[in-house]
């Protein structure tokens, strides 16, 4: 770099680092300054796209999982008060993704109060679905996508059926990749401040401290930290990175050593016996490409909503790794895979929400390098994107219609919504004073109906697991006046003894839809008066 150059860039605004102002992509700081309305526009038009496409329909598709009402439960106990929630905290997960919800919920909460809990968790989502399209469409330009590649990348991640059903849904990962996506872009800034690099480590420390499987990506942030810092100041860059990296996410360990429960001991939980269980002694799901595993019956599963994004992007990163600009984003996508992949390890269902804003930016740069590498002018070029974006309305098309349009016409949840309505009727009199067993998704429902928090409500689970709720049960399931028989509560009877006793001794009083899909309130025979 020249002197003059550098001279240049620091007389028009005074940096840490000399720069020439170029970005890895070619397009210069003075370029980005400039206000075109369709810079702005087109990006504005897509997000706005993309935020509908999820709120419609949010509350009815699809159907609950126990997950969301856990991480939903979560988030109100941060805002009431610390030991409210149903869930015992056992550092399974860091706390910072419940405590953004419980930031978000509050206004949903209050602006549809008559609506179930769990959608109104769904709502406050929207936010963190609208931030991860415009990261995906900054990151794209920072590894030198085009503006039309950068926003087909926006697209890809926007209107993906996968994407979309996913990201509507209360999940830890959601929060966690619009952190990670922020740290990328502050790495590859072209401003390269130091400040944005050590953004860059918080961010990550912001990520891993929503969900700590993300932290597999540092290897690739460190190697787009490395294209991104300038080669004079490289080590100011690393170092403040490093710093805000360890400064945000020591929060998490000094909270741990705070309250006695670094290390296993007697009598309670601990984040180094956590971290064994997670690492070492959980249950696998098995090799997804070995038939018959729940990871396979997993992998089928996105393929089966997506698979033009999971398998073109999959040959698209494959292929970005010869092109240098694409390479951090490509080696994010391949560090992901070969953690879902890896024999014997767990993989849960919201898993591939991490890895689908990196195929969707490799995706788009492979084809926009592959239009690049065409020979002539602008005229066969040009003739060359439409034939690109031809032949992706013609595989996307049919497969994307289908899948967003279930996602927005599908009914899922209706039991759902007449189960928290028959709640918070006052169907049951005196609730305060009132035993009911509930799965996690109408937990907060039972609370918002009156039900005590913990020992009147009781998330099924406890029953047979938390000896704390054991003793106040001295004659067991005849303690208890109420259950509220969902799939996931029935699916766990042969595992939870309590459980399958409340449902033999048990008739209805009401009953929402039918079949497996169907929600019981069931009023136990322990011999109580009739309320």
């Amino acid at each position: 770099m020249g002197s003059s150059v550098i001279s240049t860039e620091l007389l028009v605004k005074p940096s840490l680092t000399p720069d020439s102002g170029k970005q890895p992509g070619g397009t210069g700081v003075a370029d980005s300054r400039k206000f075109r309305w369709p810079n702005f526009a087109f990006p504005a038009l897509a997000l706005s796209l993309i935020v509908s496409l999820r709120a419609w329909n949010i509350g009815r598709s699809p159907f609950p999982n126990d997950d969301e009402g856990t991480y939903l439960a979560q988030a109100w106990a941060v805002g009431h008060g610390v030991g409210l929630a149903h869930y015992t905290y056992w550092y399974d997960h860091p706390p910072f993704g419940w405590i953004q919800l419980s930031w978000l919920a509050w206004l949903p909460a209050w602006l549809a109060p008559d609506l179930p809990t769990f959608v109104q968790g769904r709502i406050a989502m929207l936010p963190v679905a609208a931030a991860g399209a415009l990261l995906v469409h900054l990151v794209a330009r920072r590894v030198g996508l085009g503006r039309p590649a950068a926003l087909g990348a926006m697209l890809l991640y926007g209107l993906s059926p996968l994407a979309v059903t996913l990201n509507r849904q209360i999940y830890l990962d959601n929060f966690a990749v619009v952190w990670a996506l922020a740290a990328f872009a502050l790495a590859l800034s072209p401003r390269r401040h130091l400040w944005h690099h050590v953004a860059s480590g918080a961010c990550l420390a912001a990520a891993v401290l929503s969900k700590e499987t993300i932290v597999v990506v540092l290897p690739a942030l460190l190697y787009a930290l490395w294209h991104g810092s300038h080669p004079r100041t490289r080590t100011f860059s690393f170092a403040g990175f490093a710093s805000g990296l360890a400064l945000t996410g020591m929060f998490y360990p000094l909270y741990a050593v705070l309250k006695g429960e670094l290390f296993p001991g007697a009598g309670h939980v601990s984040l180094i016996g956590s971290l064994g269980f997670q690492l070492g002694s959980r249950a696998g799901t098995g090799s997804m490409f070995q038939p018959g595993t729940e990871a396979h019956a997993l992998l089928n599963e996105w393929l089966a909503a997506d698979p033009v994004l999971i398998l073109g992007g999959s040959a698209a990163v494959l292929a970005a790794l010869t092109v240098r600009r694409l390479r951090p984003i490509a080696f994010a996508a391949l560090i992901l895979v070969a953690v879902a992949a890896r024999p014997g390890g767990y993989l849960p269902k919201m898993y591939v929400i991490q890895l689908l804003p990196f195929l969707a930016i490799a995706l788009a740069g492979i084809a926009q390098a592959a239009v690049r590498a065409l020979p002539g002018g602008r005229v066969p070029r040009i003739a060359a994107v439409v034939t690109v974006l031809a032949t992706a309305a013609a595989l996307l098309g049919p497969v994307w219609y289908q899948g967003d349009r279930d996602a927005v016409r599908t009914n899922d949840t209706t039991v759902y919504y007449d189960a928290a309505r028959w709640l918070r009727d006052g169907h049951i009199a005196d609730p305060a004073h009132t035993r009911i067993v509930t799965d996690g998704v109408l937990w907060l429902d039972a609370v918002d109906a009156g039900f005590t928090p913990g020992t009147g409500v009781i998330w099924h689970y406890k029953l047979d697991q938390d000896p704390a709720i054991e003793k106040t049960l001295p004659h067991g399931w005849r303690d208890i006046d109420y259950v509220v028989s969902t799939p996931a509560l029935r699916g766990e009877r042969k595992n939870l003894p309590t459980v399958e006793a409340l449902l033999d001794h048990s008739k209805p009083v009401a009953t929402f839809g039918e079949g497996n899909g169907r929600i019981d309130i069931l009023r136990t025979d322990n011999t109580k008066a009739v309320r």
